[in-house]
């Protein structure tokens, strides 16, 4: 995208603002679903801005247009935002964030529009309590971009799939009844699903609507005691998945009847929803005096707590995607070797390769991520055709290239993260290695007590980094989805975050443990494994309650030729030797031929 159409699709909407007696607009990064990776159809934002990031919310007045981001894109939005008149506006604790901007500089009686469709119930409250002491009104009924996205995309239209049942531990029928069990305990009548996730795991259905997760766009209404209606496109449900949602307890209905359906509720109803997760455009035609229950959705937390069968086909998944893996860095190392010039983009390419050879393979999880020296420093950066580095490095300097990956398999989700050195790498680049390494090794030891908030256990895994005053500026975990969304709650390793109880670590539950470290315009260092709770062994209990270790299931060896054995203890040295002795158990009859010499050489101990 020019920064010329850029500067004209700004232009439009502003003087469509002024068409509608707008003084501002927010375009969030957001669909009628809350969802992480949009359709195309909704990447309004992107499309404004040219903004590639996956989290950004754009500000646009007469005279100002402004984005939103966090640490993770702060490089990569200034470079794509220079020259568009979109001024980048880092979120940083102390800095004012979007409500606060708009609340300090509209005047009394201005107008601000954001399309209710993809503005979450709990975003509206925090805008209106900023407004209203203002005397600002906010307009969600308008999709002002209309008037202003003539090409806009279609929905998508791709058909919906059954979840391979042989990795089905629960029917969809057993999973409705659990979560109307969590209905009544709430007290609801009804309950409003908007969350993708939680929808494809409740039906054990699956899709392709969205990139990456294989989710599928569609609402849910359950009634306690009568219909489960399941709102979506039916040209995308054959007669054979339209039976078996029937013999589950669920009926279809047109995916924009929704609104329709929520206006029959009477007051006497209780409507049980998650305010992050649904949009204020889904329940536009409810009629007043519906009473609401806002809390997070039972299926959030009944899928975050997978079974002992899914924990066993997660490992091998993993199992799968490590043996890929070992394809993918004995071909990698070995073409290197050979001079061949290879980029950041053909790293991506050759681990689509690999894993798609593995059995139940459907794509990747995420995009690839693959930084190498300063383009490792951006946590999110990602390679394209027009922009993208070779791994090349001058005469006796080193670089490192960060891969962050992974995929989806029928029978899990895979996110691996690992750093390979190109040339001679230095005394400094082993330091911080060590350091990062240093915290994923404190983490995967640790036990914590069962049902503990998960932000808390954070500073477990970056006291060896704040020891040596250095810090990473994302989380250092996040949920899994099993065969779903490769970024789950409820749970998520980070101290920034809020401690309510849904976010109690349980056993069964899968997160990444994903310490890093960044020297912006140097390199970037990122050690990610997964993760499961499991019970500590002996004793089960003790005086002080049950307590949790972490099971990593991630087999890949971590690449010790980054390290500097002087700057890690011996009880690190053997959790690094021991962990790599069982890589090396789990992978070596799944490989062969340079990937098993490969394999063999970076499991040896130090």
């Amino acid at each position: 995208m020019s920064k010329q159409n850029i500067h004209e699709r700004i232009d439009n909407l502003r003087q469509n603002l002024v068409a509608q007696d707008l003084t501002a607009i927010i375009v969030p990064s957001a669909d009628p679903h809350l969802s992480e990776y949009l359709p195309e159809y909704w990447q309004a934002r992107l499309w404004l801005s040219g903004f590639t990031g996956s989290v950004g919310t754009l500000v646009v007045t007469a005279d100002f247009a402004g984005l939103w981001t966090d640490s993770r894109y702060w490089v990569h939005a200034a470079e794509q935002l220079e020259g568009t008149g979109i001024s980048l506006q880092k979120m940083a604790p102390g800095q004012p964030n979007h409500i606060d901007w708009l609340a300090e500089h509209l005047q009394e009686g201005d107008s601000v529009a954001v399309d209710g469709n993809v503005l979450s119930i709990a975003e509206q409250d925090r805008l209106l309590n900023a407004f209203d002491a203002n005397d600002i009104t906010l307009i969600t009924e308008r999709d002002v971009l209309t008037e202003v996205w003539s090409d806009r995309p279609a929905l998508p239209t791709a058909p919906l799939y059954v979840h391979d049942e042989s990795f089905i531990s629960q029917s969809a029928a057993a999973k409705l009844a659990a979560v109307r069990q969590g209905m009544k305990a709430a007290g609801a009548t009804h309950h409003l699903l908007s969350s993708l996730d939680d929808i494809a795991w409740l039906t054990n259905l699956r899709g392709a609507d969205v990139d990456y997760n294989p989710v599928f766009l569609a609402h849910m209404l359950i009634s306690l005691d009568g219909s489960a209606t399941l709102f979506i496109d039916n040209n995308k449900v054959s007669s054979e998945i339209e039976k078996s949602l029937k013999d589950s307890g669920f009926t279809l209905a047109d995916y924009d009847a929704v609104q329709a359906a929520l206006a029959t509720l009477t007051p006497e109803d209780l409507l049980l929803l998650d305010p992050s997760k649904v949009a204020v455009g889904t329940l536009s035609q409810m009629a007043d005096g519906v009473g609401f229950i806002e809390q997070m959705a039972p299926s959030t937390l009944l899928k975050s707590v997978k079974s002992d069968a899914d924990v066993n086909h997660v490992r091998e998944a993993m199992r799968q995607d490590g043996a890929a893996l070992c394809e993918f860095f004995a071909n990698f190392e070995q073409r290197l070797s050979n001079g061949e010039r290879l980029s950041e983009l053909d790293v991506d390419s050759m681990l689509i390769e690999v894993r798609s050879q593995q059995p139940n393979y459907v794509s990747p999880s995420f995009p690839t991520i693959a930084g190498f020296n300063e383009n490792g420093a951006l946590p999110h950066y990602r390679a394209t055709p027009e922009k993208f580095s070779y791994l090349e490095v001058s005469d006796g300097e080193g670089g490192l290239l960060l891969i962050d990956s992974g995929a989806q398999y029928q029978n899990g989700t895979t996110d691996i993260t690992r750093v390979v050195g190109i040339g001679q790498v230095s005394s400094e680049h082993k330091r911080d290695f060590s350091t990062v390494l240093k915290a994923h090794v404190a983490l995967a030891r640790a036990n914590f007590p069962d049902g503990i908030a998960s932000p808390l256990i954070d500073a477990i895994c970056r006291a060896p980094l704040w020891q040596a005053q250095m810090d990473y500026g994302h989380g250092t975990g996040h949920g899994v989805g099993y065969f779903l969304n490769v970024h789950e709650g409820p749970q998520v390793i980070a101290y920034s975050a809020s401690t309510p109880k849904e976010r109690a670590m349980k056993v069964n539950m899968i997160s990444s443990n994903e310490p890093g470290l960044y020297r912006e315009g140097k390199w970037g260092i990122r050690i990610e494994n997964l993760v499961v709770n499991r019970p500590v062994a002996k004793p089960t209990e003790t005086e002080f309650g049950k307590f949790l270790h972490f099971e990593t299931v991630t087999y890949c060896p971590i690449d010790t030729r980054l390290i500097e054995p002087s700057l890690l203890t011996q009880v690190e040295i053997d959790w690094l030797n021991s962990y790599h002795s069982q890589v090396y158990a789990e992978l070596k009859d799944r490989v062969d031929g340079a990937a098993l010499e490969w394999l063999t050489e970076r499991t040896q101990a130090i």
